[in-house]
């Protein structure tokens, strides 16, 4: 089985997803996705990353406004290696699809519930919370002040609608598109992997 996990921003999304793979003995995908994308582009994982924290827009600009070589060496690993948008996209629907196919895996968010969409075997679920919850969780998690945690929900709720936009999708969570929609106000995380767990055990045992 394969598992998808869609997420605002702060509700509490990698805690989660590790605790659902391992309640499943499931492989947790996420850090592993920029990995792989690396490899492949022969990048460094810190030019995948810039992509994915700032949905391509910086990169864009940095090399539109020709940056010196010096710089573009500090994040490639050789001379040989490149990364734009499009190279971006189309390893991650290669990888998050290989993943996929490899099988009991959850993947961390990045669009796979679009790109697994009729994916045999595969279960998308989406975890919403309000945004004060948000930002407290966000507080603990990255212990900084309430007034840095909204800049960086907010600053998080961006970049996934301009990631998204660049897949070409607005209704990234639209509840349609998902067989499980949790929201984390109302359910404790331990809950939440029970649910997940039993979906997984109901769909394996048809």
């Amino acid at each position: 089985m394969v598992i998808t996990i869609s997420s605002q921003f702060g509700a509490g999304e990698i805690v989660l997803g590790k605790a659902i793979a391992s309640k499943l003995g499931y492989t947790f995908a996420d850090r592993e996705i920029i990995q792989r994308i690396a490899k492949e582009a022969n990048v460094s994982t810190h030019w995948v990353e810039s992509f994915e924290q700032e949905a391509g827009s910086k990169v864009s600009r940095m090399i539109s406004h020709m940056v010196s070589q010096t710089k573009v060496d500090q994040v490639l690993k050789d001379e040989h290696g490149y990364l734009d948008e499009q190279i971006y996209l189309d390893y991650l629907v290669l990888i998050v699809s290989q993943a996929a196919d490899e099988g009991n895996v959850v993947i961390m968010g990045r669009g796979s519930q679009y790109i697994l969409k009729g994916h045999p075997e595969t279960r998308h679920i989406l975890l919403i919370n309000d945004f004060e919850n948000r930002v407290k969780f966000t507080m603990t998690d990255q212990n900084v002040s309430e007034k840095q945690a909204v800049r960086i929900v907010t600053h998080e709720d961006r970049r996934r609608a301009a990631l998204y936009s660049r897949l070409g999708k607005k209704d990234y969570e639209n509840p349609s598109l998902f067989h499980l929609v949790l929201n984390m106000a109302d359910i404790n995380p331990a809950t939440a992997v029970t649910i997940v767990a039993a979906l997984i055990e109901g769909t394996a045992r048809k």
